[in-house]
């Protein structure tokens, strides 16, 4: 199935605030499949594998996502460090004598990193909404933009865990005139994993979807998704 939402962006304005704010060592992070006393002892060993969480697709949305979050909030968090980068919950798995090979929350981080530049925009989206165990009610549709000089990107999360969404966005306030990439990533199996004998069972793939036309973006999420549409 598929649903229609859509999204307005409009012009940034200014925010002054105050105080700024360091987010610390942020990550997705299973401690109740790491318990401390498995990690922790007084034998001192060379090189232990330690908290080698092995992450799947939700959790690179997740991910994903919490970086969205992050560049709304960028006018007061000017500081925040993904932990750790290497075998201990991180993007980047290695094999002693081996290959290192890229787990699915990389992606999301490495391509934010390149496309996100200038102006952060907070998007009007008008999507149903579902409640959340702790936190109440959230937009099955999430979205953020950024503006710079000569580019943008749009970055879009759907939660939800079975419907296609056909995405409108109102882009004519970036300037933009064409699709400079759009990739999304997903899979059928939410919990699909990249491992040592499995490197790339998860990536991201080109979307196909996106077009632009007279300052609108219409783009397809599947499922529990992450993409990232660059605009020039």
């Amino acid at each position: 199935m598929c649903s229609s939402w859509t999204v307005s962006i409009d012009n940034p304005g200014t925010r002054q605030v105050a105080e700024f704010i360091s987010f610390d060592e942020w990550n997705v992070w299973y401690q109740k499949e790491h318990p401390e006393s498995d990690e922790v002892n007084d034998e001192w060993r060379h090189a232990p594998r330690q908290l080698e969480g092995v992450y799947s697709v939700a959790d690179a949305v997740v991910v994903g996502n919490l970086l969205m979050t992050l560049l709304k909030h960028s006018d007061r968090v000017t500081s925040a460090s993904l932990a750790q980068l290497v075998n201990v919950i991180a993007p980047i798995m290695t094999e002693p004598g081996g290959p290192a090979w890229r787990q699915t929350t990389f992606h999301p981080f490495s391509i934010t990193s390149r496309l996100a530049s200038g102006e952060v925009i907070r998007p009007v989206t008008a999507a149903p909404t579902y409640e959340t165990a702790r936190h109440g009610e959230a937009s099955v549709i999430d979205a953020v933009a950024t503006v710079d000089e000569d580019r943008a990107a749009v970055f879009l999360v759907n939660r939800d865990l079975e419907e296609t969404a056909q995405v409108t966005i109102d882009v004519r306030s970036l300037g933009s005139s064409r699709v400079v990439e759009a990739v999304t990533l997903a899979d059928p199996d939410v919990y699909a994993k990249n491992t040592l004998t499995e490197q790339n069972r998860v990536t991201p793939a080109p979307n196909t979807t996106a077009k632009l036309t007279d300052g609108v973006l219409t783009v397809e999420l599947p499922p529990v998704s992450w993409s990232a549409v660059a605009l020039g």
